[in-house]
Formats: C-alpha cells, sequence, structure tokens
C-alpha cells in the first residue's frame, strides 16, 4: 500500500507542476524576419497578462479583424516584447511546430 502512495503523490506533484507551466507561463515565437533571421521562441511568465499559452504576432492579428502585415506584425511583437520583457525565463531556436500551433496551422511569408 506504501507504494501506491508514493505513485499518487508523484503523480499530483507532476500534475501540480503541468498546470503551474500551462497556467503561469507561455511562449511567444518569434518567425525569421530581416531583423532575427533565425528566429526565437521566448518562455516567459504570463501570470496577469492576457496571452495564450502559444503566442505569435502573427497569430494574434489573426484573431482581430486587421489581418497579418509586415507593420502589424512588427507593432504587434513591439507591443508583447514590451510586456514580457521583464517576465522571460529563456530564450530558445524558433520553433516552426509552435508557430503553427498559434496560428492554427497558417503560415506567412517572412
Amino acid at each position: 500500500m506504501e507504494k501506491r502512495k508514493k505513485k499518487f503523490v508523484w503523480v499530483i506533484v507532476l500534475l501540480g507542476l503541468l498546470a503551474t507551466i500551462y497556467f503561469g507561463t507561455g511562449f511567444f515565437v518569434i518567425q525569421p524576419i530581416g531583423a532575427i533571421p533565425e528566429g526565437r521562441t521566448i518562455w516567459y511568465v504570463r501570470m496577469g497578462l492576457n496571452i495564450p499559452f502559444v503566442s505569435s504576432a502573427d497569430g494574434m492579428l489573426l484573431k482581430t479583424d486587421t489581418g497579418v502585415s509586415l507593420l502589424g506584425r512588427a507593432m504587434m511583437m513591439s507591443s508583447v516584447i514590451d510586456l514580457i520583457d521583464n517576465k522571460i525565463l529563456l530564450k530558445l531556436p524558433y520553433s516552426k511546430t509552435l508557430y503553427k500551433i498559434s496560428t492554427s496551422g497558417v503560415e506567412f511569408e517572412q
């Protein structure tokens, strides 16, 4: 019976950790563009922000009526980076998979 209790405790701890990561942090994907040719994925604390778990400038623009444009992308990236600048946990390489998740599978030219 002792083994079962330990296993149960580990499952609860793991679920708590996953919930904390999902609800407390997020990933912002910067598609490769002229200023950042290799792109970037930023893992940040998103507590208090109204930003999805996985987001990108293009994905956020798709949810508005403005559409995706180079100017819109630059403005959205600037706004989000200003919000998360002091909440960054880790800067990672560009992830095409996370980018496509943020745009519901739609890709845009750089």
